[in-house]
């Protein structure tokens, strides 16, 4: 035994402190770091481990302040069994969001990817931290908890082994997690309950399934197993290899190629069951096997949890009715989330059937759109259109269904293809608006009559603002007519700076067969704007107070004075984003037309 692991063996030292989360961190680890080890061990180290030791804590605790932005623990330990210096290095923020260009990130892998999204910096030059750990560690890899995220590695004290040959060997082979397994007696009557718990905790935020696989991989390595991979069964699709864990997080790529070429078949039963590794023995959780447990929901498998161990100490006592309680809350989590995904999918069809299709250039008329649905659930009722109808005529609409969710998405869908048809067939605004109100009232006095009907009693209202636009010639204006059935009102901003309302109110859509409509009909003079808005305008609130409050729409519109139609439009819509902190709470749209 050489004198510096009979050091380490009669040791087994630890020590540890709190940095800042500041650029003075890196330093003082370094200095702490050599503090340690001067006491610890001088001067049997070798040069090697205090100079990578010294580097490898600037890089991890430099990682942890640009990503994390909180305070930083750092613990310095020599490990008696393992004969090696382990360096851990704790932030208080692991759950930082990424953005949407890191979809194909990994969570935890530190690539340089990852990395510079998490940092907000130019990928080019960060996440070289995580690298340099790997060239020059022996070991690494990451450890999530609830509250904290851990980056640890460690060093050899003395020269490393040659690598094995065979894979699976050089994958299974003991790794040295930060935190242990939890095999001391009595933790599965006590320590259970609370990471059940705390997976439970976890599982239930997540709306994507390929992150509950990434996190169960998360809580189970390296608390019950050394490794684990997660299959994933999406119906009528072949099995997909979700995600792979490993504690020593250099070895996941390699443990990755191996399971892809012996995939888990799928179970169909409840239970663990012992899946033999190849080359190794068949003793349940022992060297070279891995524990596969389905994953069940409401009578449906939705993929394959594998667990992997590397030791013969393998599950604590009750750790098999553990993993497979575990193994039901995963379970539930992705049911949840497949179902959340196909919801979604429902909402974007509905909305996509909101938007009409590009418009293109109006002759003599400058035009701007701006349409948001709420984000949420389901789409809302809101839906606009420009369209030409022939004859010069160029049509316009916005529209907001009284209620929400997929009925009033639907009854949107279908008013925006009626009123294009009626349009072209000549109608003009008054009786487009008659036609469409007789409909929607024959529809609720229907519901009402018929029997066994599934009709939820709600009647089908419709706020509207329809009216054509036929353009001069350049210099000439246009003429307009409209109706506003219950919408908030049009207003046209002069190019003087002056604002006025375009239309009277008239009564809503579908409350009344024997209500009768009028067009109002005015010409918008070169220069002349024409704002229409839908309720998420008008009626946004900041506390007891709304947007139009004191005709604040009005006075938003007259400092646009001189803006062409896009730059009104964007104006607008800032406008109405800050009016106040939260986000809107209805859909928004705007269209604005300009007469050139």
């Amino acid at each position: 035994m050489s004198p510096t692991a009979a050091v380490a063996r009669a040791h087994g030292r630890a020590t540890g402190t709190s940095l800042p989360g500041n650029e003075l961190a890196a330093g003082a680890a370094r200095r702490f770091l050599r503090a340690a080890l001067a006491e610890w061990a001088d001067p049997f180290f070798a040069d090697r481990v205090v100079d990578d030791g010294t580097l490898l804590v600037s890089e991890l605790v430099t990682n942890a302040v640009v990503h994390a932005g909180t305070a930083v623990e750092l613990v310095c330990r020599l490990d008696p069994a393992e004969s090696a210096l382990v360096l851990e290095v704790t932030d208080h923020h692991p759950a930082r969001a990424l953005r949407a260009d890191a979809d194909h990130a990994e969570p935890g892998r530190g690539n340089e990817r990852a990395e510079a999204i998490r940092a907000g910096a130019d990928r080019s030059e960060a996440g070289r931290g995580l690298h340099l750990v790997a060239a020059l560690s022996d070991t690494w890899g990451v450890t999530y908890r609830r509250d904290r995220k851990t980056v640890w590695c460690a060093i050899a004290l003395t020269a490393p082994p040659e690598p094995a040959v065979r894979i699976p060997a050089q994958l299974l082979a003991p790794s040295l997690p930060a935190q242990p397994r939890r095999t001391e007696p009595g933790w599965s009557d006590h320590g259970s309950l609370s990471f059940l718990a705390e997976a439970s905790d976890l599982l239930a935020g997540q709306l994507d399934e390929d992150n509950v696989a990434s996190l169960a991989g998360q809580l189970l390595v390296p608390r019950l197993a050394d490794w684990c991979a997660v299959w994933l069964y999406p119906g009528g699709a072949a099995p997909r290899l979700a995600h792979v864990w490993h504690s020593a997080e250099q070895r996941i790529d390699g443990l990755r190629e191996v399971l892809e070429r012996t995939p888990v078949p799928p179970g169909d039963r409840p239970g663990a069951r012992v899946h033999p590794w190849p080359g190794g023995d068949a003793t349940p959780c022992g060297p070279g096997t891995a524990l596969a447990v389905p994953l069940i929901a409401a009578g449906r498998c939705h993929g394959t949890l594998l667990l992997g161990s590397a030791a013969p100490r393998g599950l604590p006592d009750g750790g098999l009715g553990l993993v497979e309680d575990f193994a039901r809350r995963v379970a539930l989590a992705l049911g949840t989330a497949r179902q959340y995904a196909r919801q979604a999918m429902i909402s974007t069809v509905l909305q996509r059937g909101l938007l009409p299709p590009a418009s293109g250039r109006i002759p003599g008329v400058d035009h701007a759109v701006v349409y948001e649905p709420t984000a949420g659930d389901w789409v809302g009722g809101d839906f606009y259109d420009l369209f030409p109808a022939g004859d010069g005529r160029w049509c316009f609409a916005l529209g907001d269904v009284c209620g929400s969710g997929p009925e009033a998405a639907s009854l949107a869908g279908i008013a925006r293809p009626v009123l294009r048809l009626l349009a072209r067939e000549g109608c003009g605004v008054a009786d487009v608006l008659d036609r469409l109100n007789r409909a929607l009232a024959d529809e609720a006095a229907t519901a009402l009559l018929a029997e066994n009907t599934a009709w939820d009693g709600h009647a089908r209202f419709l706020s509207l603002l329809y009216g054509e636009i036929r353009p001069g010639r350049p210099g000439r204006g246009a003429r307009v007519n409209l109706a506003s059935a219950g919408h908030p009102l049009p207003l046209v901003l002069a190019p003087d700076g002056t604002v006025r309302p375009a239309a009277t109110p008239q009564m809503l859509l579908g409350i009344s067969d024997d209500a009768r409509y009028t067009g109002e009909s005015f010409e918008l003079a070169p220069g002349d704007t024409l704002l229409c808005v839908t309720d998420g305008v008008t009626e946004r609130r900041h506390g007891d107070r709304q947007f139009d409050d004191e005709d604040g729409l009005a006075a938003a519109l007259s400092r646009c004075t001189g803006l062409p139609a896009a730059g009104v439009a964007e104006r607008l819509r800032k406008a109405v984003h800050e009016y106040d902190e939260t986000p809107p709470a209805d859909d928004l749209a705007l269209l604005v037309l300009q007469a050139l």
